[in-house]
């Protein structure tokens, strides 16, 4: 069950608070790093609650439940696909979200490019790199980032914002550091190679925020924190 207004505000603000007390120890300032509230298995009143709280964007990760959600809300905001997406949705995943973090294939950047051409659009997207070597994640290997920048580059009707990752389940913080250290290298040389300002780091969940922080990320993903368990 949804936390009410009082509720999700109060657990809202201590995800802040946390945000900025990692970006305290980190010498960053907390406008650096957005909160996105992931609103998976939720019904559409929680994007209600984000944007009543003022987030700018919901996280959705599943393309058909997005859709529908975002067809039963009123509210003004942004709804960013953040789990795996196959071909053959590209085409109602482009005309329904404002942003795609999930690319992960070249395959996947061609669809998506045919069809927001299509569309008339040019769609934000970020790239998903398995930096934390999970077979049981997706996302390209961290060897393949650079030619699927590259192949994300020749994309006209594609805008590369950065890159995604997702750490693996494990019950030692140091292994979801090492995912996001190794996140936060691989933009900083395919920054330094391509000249892609790739600004945009999405890493961190509930979880392991504090560490996704240190490492430079601008994005964090938090459902569980902010709506309870699903």
């Amino acid at each position: 069950m949804l936390p009410d207004i009082d509720e999700f505000r109060r657990r809202a603000d201590a995800v802040v608070a946390r945000i900025a007390g990692a970006c305290l120890l980190a010498g960053r300032s907390p406008g650096e790093v957005e909160l996105l509230a992931v609103t998976k298995s939720h019904p559409a009143a929680a994007a209600e609650l984000a944007a009543g709280y003022g987030l700018r964007a919901v996280g959705e990760n599943r393309v058909q439940e997005g859709v529908e959600k975002r067809a039963q809300t009123k509210a003004s905001v942004a709804w960013e696909l953040i789990g795996h997406l196959q071909s053959n949705k590209a085409r109602l995943a482009a005309g329904h979200f404002d942003r795609v973090q999930s690319v992960d294939s070249a395959k996947l950047l061609g669809a998506l490019d045919r069809v927001a051409g299509e569309l008339g659009k040019v769609l934000p997207v970020l790239l998903q790199v398995n930096a934390g070597n999970d077979p049981a994640k997706s996302g390209a290997e961290p060897a393949d980032a650079g030619a699927l920048l590259e192949a994300a580059l020749r994309c006209s009707h594609l805008r590369v914002d950065g890159l995604m990752t997702v750490a693996p389940l494990s019950d030692d913080a140091e292994v979801a550091r090492r995912a996001f250290d190794s996140l936060r290298s691989i933009r900083d040389a395919l920054r330094e190679t391509s000249g892609a300002p790739l600004s945009t780091l999405s890493m961190g969940m509930s979880g392991d925020l504090e560490a996704a922080v240190a490492a430079g990320s601008t994005i964090v993903r938090v459902g569980s924190a902010l709506f309870g368990a699903r």
